[in-house]
């Protein structure tokens, strides 16, 4: 595989940017260290293309989960093209901001209060100062992936790596305060007993969690949260950025008949367009005036332009539907593909974020012979599959038809008649944050 023309960009950008790229989840480092394409010339459906032109099928993670309705979704895009034509910022407020909480407000009919920003870390903050200002503690447990800032990446003051089993391995404190340590504390979907815990023995004003990731709620458990929370006077807060709007228009916690006091959306909001939102009551939002929360670009045009267009278009096509229903062939076709070549694989997430891992000697080591392999093949692929409208089954078909031959020689690296390391062209991919040289 030769050197492309990503690849030598990217090289010069470690040099001007530490990391290399905004977000980690988008460094060549986690797909293929030294032959993964990293920068596209354009995207639409489920299609990029990369700086030398070359085309490719997305059956990985679509812009991190951020396009459902598939890359430049023409009523969404033409909906932009109309606000940048008339203006995307002035003195005045845009009339977008009232209208997209009124919608939020409708289909949250607990929450009467909105607050908007620009990225899922920002409102994951937001909601955090908000819920604090309200409770008037410092305290909060925490469950499940919330960001990058300060108050967050604290939890790994306390004793070492706690935030390890939140999606992410390795995330360094450093830069953050060690004054935060001991406000932050993790604790385990589905055991409701380590919470009950940590309440019992801190001075705790705040919950916050994902609804679900991996899998779901067992023994009544998020309705015994809610129960706790109540009964404690603590705010509960449903952190929905990466789960909203993908089994149901809005939460995920529709589905489970649990109501928080707060739940912020992102990702899938604006289909790619920078767009998140806190929603909450308006006992608990009020206090948002008690603290200065206040920033320029919150206040732009197109995010509340392209989110109002997008859960228009949603609404109309029930997407939720559409994404649950590929991802769940998706999971199934891994799985038969998987047993038809002796292979132990153990698939999880909702199907709209569908993932797998390899259970045998070298799962890394495999992962990257499967996206090394797929790309040569025209696909970008993982161990995951985010879902969106533009998936049909004929890409489904051809992925898992594309993947057979891979699994195959995977399948001979088990059983010892090939070494994987000899058919891997490049670096093992990283699996969770690391420093780079």
């Amino acid at each position: 595989m030769s050197k492309r023309t990503g690849q030598e960009l990217y090289k010069k950008a470690k040099t001007l940017i530490p990391g290399g790229t905004m977000l980690l989840s988008k460094r060549p480092e986690m797909f293929l260290p030294d032959n993964w394409p990293s920068y596209f010339s354009k995207a639409k459906g489920c299609k990029v293309w990369d700086l030398d032109g070359k085309e490719y099928i997305d059956m990985s993670i679509m812009g991190i989960g951020t396009n459902t309705l598939g890359y430049g979704n023409s009523e969404v895009d033409n909906a932009v093209v109309e606000t940048v034509k008339k203006g995307n910022m002035s003195t005045f407020n845009c009339p977008e901001e009232v209208a997209l909480a009124e919608k939020l407000v409708e289909i949250n009919p607990w929450a009467e209060m909105v607050r908007f920003a620009r990225s899922g870390g920002e409102a994951n903050s937001i909601a955090i100062r908000i819920a604090r200002a309200a409770s008037g503690k410092d305290k909060v447990a925490i469950c499940g992936y919330h960001g990058w800032h300060d108050w967050y990446l604290s939890a790994n003051h306390n004793e070492g790596d706690e935030l390890s089993g939140h999606l992410l391995a390795g995330l360094s404190p450093k830069g953050v305060p060690k004054i935060l340590k001991n406000t932050i504390y993790p604790f385990n979907y589905n055991n409701y007993e380590e919470l009950l815990t940590i309440i019992d023995n801190n001075d705790i004003g705040v919950i916050k969690m994902e609804v679900i990731r991996n899998f779901g709620p067992e023994d009544n458990f998020l309705q015994k949260v809610r129960d706790l929370a109540t009964q404690r006077n603590i705010v509960l807060i449903f952190d929905e950025c990466t789960s909203g709007f993908r089994e149901t228009f809005g939460g995920i916690y529709k589905k489970y008949g649990v109501e928080p006091d707060m739940a912020m959306y992102g990702k899938t909001i604006g289909n790619g367009y920078a767009l998140t939102a806190v929603v909450g009551r308006k006992s608990v939002m009020e206090a948002a005036q008690t603290s200065f929360i206040s920033s320029t670009f919150w206040t732009e045009r197109i995010g509340p332009t392209a989110a109002l267009k997008t859960m228009e278009v949603m609404e109309k096509m029930k997407s939720w539907e559409i994404i649950t229903q590929q991802g769940a062939k998706m999971q199934l076709k891994w799985e038969q593909l998987a047993n038809s070549h002796d292979l132990s694989i153990s698939v999880s997430g909702i199907p709209a974020l569908s993932t797998y891992s390899f259970n045998g000697i070298s799962p890394l080591e495999y992962k990257t012979y499967v996206t090394q392999e797929m790309l040569k093949k025209g696909f970008l692929a993982s161990t995951n599959f985010y879902a969106c409208t533009e998936h049909t089954d004929s890409f489904i078909n051809s992925y898992i038809e594309a993947l057979d031959s891979v699994y195959k020689d995977i399948s001979h690296c088990e059983k010892g008649n090939k070494n994987i390391n000899d058919l891997l062209e490049g670096s093992v991919c990283h699996s969770g944050f690391k420093r780079l040289n």
